[in-house]
Formats: C-alpha cells, structure tokens, sequence
C-alpha cells in the first residue's frame, strides 16, 4: 500500500502531519483551530461528506451559535462560521476523503477519489459524532413502507434536496432533537399529527414540552409506537397508552427521533477499546484512548450534547493534545478503573482517571440515567463505600461527579457507582 501524506488540496506532498482529525463537526473542526492556535505544525481534517461542518448542515432552523460566536444562527451558517474559523488558523481540511481502517501507532488507512492510501500522523482525533438509532435496531413491528425517517434524514430531505417527504407524521421521542423536527416540518408546511414519549413526562427539558402545545401538536407521554401499517408508504400506526390498551392514529409518515448512538465503528473495527455502555471509545479524563496516539472528543464519547457543548469539548481536547506533543501530559503510573453497575446507570465517562497527573483534564465523570430515579447514588472501592450523595434524575439529565472527590479516596483498582433506590 502506498504510504502517503495528505496536503491541502492535493494529496502528494511529504510534509509530515502532526494531528489528523476523522470528523469534521463542531468538535472536530474546534480541536483543529485550538491546535493551530496553540503553535501545532500540520493540522487536517478528514471529512467523508462533501461538505464540512456535521450534523448541524442539516439543520436549518436557528438553534446555534450562541455560545461560539454570541449570535443566533442556522446550522448551516454556524458550520461555515467553524469551517472559515479553521481555515484561517491554517488547518487543511479534506472532504470526500474517508478514513477506511485506524491501526496501532497511529496509521490511518484513507480512501479518497485518488485512490487508497496510508498517513501516520503524530497523533489522531477520533470526532465522528453520534447517529440516531433506525428503526430496524428499534424492534418496530409492522410494515416495510416508505415514510419512515429519522431526524437527521428529514432533515436532509428539506434543507438539502427540497423533497417534502410527508404531510402528516407521526412523531416518536421527546429528547431536544425530537423539537429540532418540529421546526424542521414547520418550515417544509408539515404537519405532525401527534408526538408520542414512552416515558412519564418529555425527556428534553422544560419548556421544550410547551412548544409542540403552541403548535397545536398533541404530546402523548407513557405511550409506545407498536405496528407502523401501510401498503407502499405509512397509512396508521398503533400505539399503546398508559393503560396498555392500543389505537391506531392515521398519518402518512413517521419521524423515529433521538435514542443517539456513537458513530463509533472504526474503534469497534479495529484496536480501541470500546466502552459497550456508552458505545464509543474508552477514555481518561483527557479524552485519551487506549492507544494514547489517539484521542476522543464531543458526542462520540457518549449520546449526546449539543453542538454548543460538542465545540468547547473539542476545544479543551485540542489543548490536551498539544500539551501531549509538546510532552506535558501524563504518562499514567497507575489508573482507576470507573465501572457502572445495577439496572438505574446507562454510563460513565471517563471510564479510565489517570490520578498522577498535574495537568487538567476533565472535571467531572459524567453520568445518566437508564429511567426516571430517585435514591442514593453511591461509589464502591475494594475497601467499600468511599462517596454518596443523593440523585434524583430522569433520562438524558446530565449528571457529574467530581472527580477530585472521587481519587481523593482511591487511587488505583476499580471504583463502582450504583444507584441505591430505598424499598417500597
């Protein structure tokens, strides 16, 4: 295979490449431009779309930019604000180039229009984000048809082909993407017909509950989608309320939002170690992998923040990396193992505290909740409990535990959290 490094825009340069990127989302691109900021050499950005910027391309409706930039912006313009951003620092970024296999020691295996090449980079930034879950890994019953989508292909329907697929969908989830649909299908003239929550109350915080209400759009909580029926495309649905009894509701779509997953198959493909409950890589608290060639950052690592939250994560990763390549960072002596444990916790992340180290990483493990609970939650070394506190949490609530606290009491070994739930 021929061993090549990439240049900006054509590929036949030797110029060695300091930090690859495979991602070019809000994350991505803000690592790349804190990298070139802090003094980095070469900086690329590996895209395989045909336009950089990620998921907010799609997203038409103002949603972004007021943490970045102080303004309310569209996806698309928020994307090009972080392109031109990175572009000016000096950062090469590549689209239609696909990053086909990640190997030990930092060598990538890309495929781009000019055929299929091998780059090693001094270090490598793993941001390709998070997908939401489609309907053959939901287990939804009923009809093959058209009309089914997921927020992310509406989107891309509307803002990028112009195609209305549907007039009157049925809506199912309640996190803050499943009101980013509604936006999107009131500006195609789309109607929803109703939104369904299998869940006690909405997931996304209020008052996104009241938007769907001012729209004139029924939220149904404690109700699940059980068939989708149709002949060529969707004609009714049957959904199961709070009292288990079913209905059919007649629509001619259905939009299946959130349930995100970590785009995270080159890790599973290859030599990373995966964390099988958040579905992305294992990290330290500085977003290191396994393989400390590599790094991790924004919702790769778990499902899932915004995009806002996504670029300050890829700006304190950029940093950490530059502080790897110049030598700062530390090699771990020693490391303390985060494990969940009982039904209540969907995941921890970090899942590795490297505790010898004088340089910042993250703050906070971060945690969520599997349903709606309230009770202790509570951290177990081998010497048994070291720290507790009192969690009252639904879905998709961000919880942290400081980690200081956590490594002030243990050192090395495992540390189990659970929540313990008082009996009825």
């Amino acid at each position: 295979m021929t061993s090549l490094t990439l240049t900006n825009p054509a590929l036949n340069t030797a110029v060695p490449i300091d930090v690859a990127i495979i991602g070019s989302g809000p994350s991505g691109l803000a690592a790349a431009t804190v990298l070139k900021a802090a003094g980095v050499g070469r900086v690329v950005v590996l895209e395989r779309e045909q336009q950089a910027g990620g998921i907010p391309l799609s997203c038409g409706h103002p949603a972004f930019g007021l943490r970045e930039f102080r303004q309310l912006l569209s996806g698309p313009n928020y994307s090009a604000r972080l392109v031109t951003q990175a572009q000016k620092a000096g950062v090469e970024i590549h689209t239609q180039t696909t990053v086909a296999e990640i190997l030990r020691g930092g060598v990538l295996t890309v495929a781009t229009s000019d055929g299929i090449f091998r780059i090693t980079p001094r270090r490598v930034i793993y941001a390709t984000g998070v997908r939401e879950t489609p309907r053959s890994a939901r287990l939804i019953s009923g009809a093959r048809v058209q009309g089914v989508l997921s927020t992310g292909a509406l989107q891309s329907m509307i803002y990028l082909q112009q195609r209305r697929p549907f007039v009157r969908p049925l809506v199912v989830g309640s996190e803050l993407v499943a009101f980013s649909a509604l936006m999107t299908c009131r500006h195609a003239g789309i109607r929803p017909v109703a939104m369904i929550e299998a869940e006690q109350s909405a997931t996304a915080r209020w008052p996104c509950a009241l938007y769907p209400r001012m729209k004139g759009i029924k939220l149904h909580t404690s109700t699940q989608l059980v068939e989708i029926k149709g002949n060529k495309s969707v004609e009714e649905v049957v959904v199961a309320g709070p009292d288990g009894q079913t209905r059919s509701i007649e629509c001619d779509g259905v939009i299946l939002t959130g349930k995100f997953t970590p785009e995270s198959a080159l890790a599973r493909c290859g030599h990373l170690h995966v964390d099988p409950a958040t579905g992305g890589p294992v990290v330290d608290q500085w977003g290191r992998c396994s393989d400390p060639v590599y790094f991790a950052t924004g919702n790769l690592l778990r499902p899932v923040e915004t995009a806002g939250r996504s670029w300050a994560e890829g700006q304190q990763t950029g940093q950490w990396v530059a502080q790897d390549l110049s030598g700062k960072l530390p090699k771990p002596a020693k490391s303390l193992n985060i494990v969940i444990q009982g039904k209540h916790l969907k995941y921890a992340m970090p899942q590795v505290i490297c505790p010898n180290g004088d340089t910042e990483g993250m703050v906070d493990i971060q945690m969520r909740v599997t349903e709606r609970v309230s009770g202790t939650l509570v951290a177990h070394s081998k010497m048994g409990p070291i720290w507790k506190r009192s969690l009252n949490s639904r879905p998709e609530r961000r919880i942290k535990v400081p980690i200081s606290e956590i490594v002030s009491q243990a050192t090395d070994g495992t540390v189990n959290f659970e929540v313990e739930v008082p009996s009825k």
